[in-house]
């Protein structure tokens, strides 16, 4: 075991845990925000991390029995804490100026179609540029284009949006047979592609949807029918027949439609088992499913809005107001609105 201070929160971590996971464990266990933000690192997928450097930390003591500071900022994801460490985050100014530039970075490609993006409203990369980067940009050269492609009959690539965060590779590398997709090319040339008329289609295809952090990789059976604000996600589970899939579902409801189906996501954004492309695209009925309720969404996601749970609370306090004053508000409220008369 081994101790470790992150923006002066100190937690005992079994040895070999990186700096990132002791930081998760710290939000997990106080409810703070410790955690560095990530992009290409994710907990369920092997050799992911390291490319992004969204996650980059001050280490000010390297460990106890060595107590130098590190020279230069590290990535989390990538690091083993040492017994006696000592590491900035949120505290180090210099810390977050480094952390903008990386944003700056990403941004330098990414086209601003937010607006038109199906990924708006569960983007991390937005969340990252609002929390973490500049208000501008000093890049001053053309932006790369692309033109979108499908890449199989359910997924639509725009590659103008990828950040090269390899994700989606390592999904079809791990937890799929015959991958047929990767890296193209080298540097500022570098693309997500398929190999010469082949496309995505096995099982499990329709996960590099759900890990893609961005709007490169989207369900095109749910390309603009609505934004994901104005839908209500509800968990629920079926007894699915393909070998590797749990059945255990977020969908996606709009009225009584059900207008996507996607796994379901922890609070660092990943998902909590992948789900096989029989359930993401095929079973769109809701009688296909045995609900288990509304999903817990965070409190910051603007996807909570829209809650079931908030519009319930929201109720309960509308019945208190019309207990105690009288007033009518069930058909409407505003000082302008005929209905809102004192008794």
């Amino acid at each position: 075991m081994a101790k470790v201070t992150i923006d002066d929160i100190t937690i005992e971590v079994p040895d070999g845990t990186t700096i990132l996971q002791a930081a998760r464990m710290i939000d997990e266990k106080y409810g703070t925000h410790t955690a560095p933000p990530t992009m290409c690192y994710y907990s369920k997928l092997k050799t992911t991390g390291g490319y992004c450097r969204t996650c980059i930390v001050s280490v000010t003591q390297g460990s106890e029995k060595d107590p130098r500071p590190m020279p230069k900022p590290v990535a989390s994801c990538r690091t083993n804490v040492m017994d006696g460490m000592v590491v900035k985050n949120n505290t180090s100014p210099e810390l977050l100026e480094a952390r903008a530039g990386v944003v700056e970075f990403l941004l330098i490609n990414h086209p601003l179609d937010c607006p038109v993006c199906d990924q708006a409203g569960e983007c991390h990369l937005q969340d990252l540029s609002y929390e973490n980067g500049d208000e501008g940009s000093r890049f001053q050269f053309p932006k790369r284009v692309y033109e979108p492609i499908d890449i199989g009959d359910k997924v639509k690539l725009n590659m103008n949006r990828c950040i090269m965060c390899y994700r989606c590779v390592k999904v079809c590398d791990q937890i799929t047979d015959n991958r047929v997709h990767g890296m193209l090319y080298r540097g500022a040339d570098s693309e997500i592609s398929t190999y010469i008329e082949k496309a995505i289609d096995n099982d499990f295809s329709g996960n590099v949807i759900d890990v893609c952090p961005v709007g490169a990789l989207t369900d095109r059976t749910f390309r603009f029918k609505s934004r994901v604000w104005f839908t209500k996600p509800v968990d629920a589970h079926r007894n699915c027949e393909t070998e590797g899939c749990t059945g255990k579902v977020r969908l996606w409801f709009k009225g009584d439609d059900v207008l996507r189906v996607t796994s379901r996501k922890d609070q660092w954004g990943e998902a909590e088992s992948f789900i096989c492309n029989t359930c993401r695209f095929e079973k769109k009925n809701a009688n296909d499913w045995v609900m288990e309720g509304p999903s817990k969404i965070s409190h910051h996601s603007v996807i909570n809005q829209n809650h079931y749970e908030l519009q319930q609370i929201k109720l309960g306090i509308k019945r208190q107001i019309k207990h105690l004053t009288g007033v009518k508000i069930d058909l409407g409220e505003g000082a302008l609105n005929p209905n809102n008369i004192q008794k």
